[in-house]
This record gives structure tokens, C-alpha cells and sequence, in this order.
């Protein structure tokens, strides 16, 4: 870890799942084990996402919250 707390991944690692230059990172914090872990954000990840949320009416409350945070 460097002293701005950044860690080097090395590459043997990046390459399984696809990690490139620019490529976004998910972090997630695991309090019970007190484990970080580390998802990158690839057009496979996006793709596996699709339809998961679908008929949930996640639309309407996110337009819902935006008009409440509006009134704020």
C-alpha cells in the first residue's frame, strides 16, 4: 500500500477477470470477516445485470426520490 493508499494488483491476477487500464472497480466491505473484495465493473458484469431487476419498479421510486430531494 502506498502512502495515498493505493495497491498494485499484480498481473497474473488482472488477467482472469479481465481488469485493463481504466477499467472500474467495485469495493465492498465485508464487516463480519473484515475482508474488502474487489469486483471489476466489466461489460460481462453490466450484461449478467440485465433483466435481474426487471418488474421491480425501480424507475418510478428513483424518479420518486429525485422530486423528494428536489423539495429539499
Amino acid at each position: 500500500m502506498t502512502s495515498k493508499g493505493r495497491i498494485i494488483i499484480p498481473s497474473s491476477i488482472r488477467a482472469e477477470p479481465g481488469i485493463k487500464e481504466g477499467t472500474r472497480i467495485k469495493i465492498e466491505m465485508k464487516e463480519a470477516e473484515k475482508e474488502i473484495v474487489l469486483k471489476p465493473i466489466t461489460r460481462e458484469y453490466i450484461h449478467s445485470l440485465r433483466g435481474k431487476f426487471r418488474g421491480k419498479a425501480l424507475m418510478k421510486a428513483l424518479t420518486a426520490e429525485k422530486k423528494r430531494e428536489r423539495r429539499l
